[in-house]
């Protein structure tokens, strides 16, 4: 079975736990600190800060940028609900925009639509690991006075005209999940330039306690500590995240070429300037031979592995139709949610499997 995803831990990463381990620092640490000093400066920031998981990051991020109750946050429907969720524990409200057709992510034009005195953020989503449209954002988002957080949980190592993901926003927000293109099992990190977010940020981690006055608590807040032994991972997966990325490069360019001619079949598009990093490599069909689910099922009974990101956007489900939302809203994320379908791209893919993939589905074409 090829699968859509397979996180890679070497020796390195486990000699980095064994010293936790061996330590006996496995809270909250000296890791931590380290990844944390190591991250910011790989992604070109000032600050970042070390959480428990990509949620936690976005809701810590939201904290620090001032959203409160009824307030207004900008997002796209097209997206895992991690990203939307945060706003609401805010106790905020989530409005979505539409998305462009070919990066999958949100369209400043729609963003100018639902803007209204109570808005506050913007969190543009970089899907499948391609930046979001930050020029025209930053522009809205200045003549507005609207803060910009990055969801850059899928694009770790992309970059749009030579600038970093996770240095366009006031925040951003990543995640280490298992399957993100650097992991630590679970976890999430915070970037920001911004001296004050920073501190708020690292508040809102530790239950509002600042890291000067332990048992002094400012506000409230959540127990979102990253652990050593995640740190510890992370920190191994960062010296290798550039051979990584450059296999998921190697490896969606090598898909491209064999797929682009095939009819019913859009290959993804990638921005001038920009460096996508194939999170997913996500395609389209459009009047291909065989309908989505056949097209899956033809994959997984030749041991391929695929998925749908996403088969519904989130305005669609019953947790936001609740809030008023309903079919129509957004069409071109619903266009897309029926059209697409990801493929492995992962680095532990051989040149031979990726040619294997290519003709399974031209068997079909």
């Amino acid at each position: 079975m090829i699968p859509i995803s397979k996180p890679i831990i070497g020796e390195e990463e486990k000699k980095l736990v064994r010293e936790v381990l061996d330590s006996g620092m496995l809270a909250q640490g000296p890791k931590v600190k380290e990844l944390e000093e190591k991250f910011a400066k790989f992604c070109g920031v000032n600050y970042a800060i070390a959480v428990n998981s990509g949620t936690a990051a976005i809701h810590a991020a939201l904290y620090a940028a001032g959203v409160k109750k009824d307030d207004e946050v900008i997002t796209t429907p097209f997206t895992f609900v991690a990203t939307a969720n945060p706003i609401i524990m805010q106790n905020a409200k989530v409005v979505f925009a539409d998305i462009k057709e070919d990066t999958f992510n949100i369209d400043p034009e729609s963003i100018l639509d639902k803007i209204t005195p109570k808005t506050k953020a913007i969190i543009a989503v970089d899907l499948y690991g391609q930046c979001a449209d930050y020029q025209e954002i930053k522009k809205i988002a200045e003549e507005n006075d609207l803060r910009i957080i990055e969801d850059s949980c899928q694009a770790i190592n992309a970059s749009l005209n030579n600038k970093k993901a996770g240095s366009f926003g006031d925040l951003a927000a990543f995640s280490l999940y298992a399957t993100k293109n650097m992991t630590s099992g679970e976890g999430g990190i915070i970037t920001t330039d911004n001296a004050e977010f920073m501190e708020l940020a690292k508040r809102f981690r530790h239950h509002g306690q600042s890291e000067q006055t332990r048992y002094e608590y400012h506000d409230l807040g959540y127990n979102y500590r990253m652990t050593d032994i995640h740190a510890a991972i992370a920190l191994g997966q960062l010296e290798k995240i550039e051979e990584f990325t450059e296999k998921r490069i190697k490896n969606a360019k090598l898909l491209t070429a064999g797929l682009k001619d095939i009819e019913g079949i859009q290959v993804p598009f990638i921005k001038p300037n920009a460096r996508h990093v194939f999170h997913q490599y996500t395609i389209k069909l459009d009047k291909f031979k065989l309908s989505r689910n056949e097209l899956i099922e033809h994959l997984k009974n030749n041991g391929i592995g695929c998925g749908i990101y996403y088969p519904k956007p989130l305005h669609l489900h019953p947790w936001f139709l609740k809030q008023g939302y309903k079919k129509g809203d957004f069409p071109i994320a619903e266009k897309l949610s029926e059209q697409v379908i990801s493929l492995p791209v992962h680095p532990s893919l051989s040149r031979e499997e990726i040619n294997f993939i290519v003709e399974i589905i031209k068997r079909k074409a």
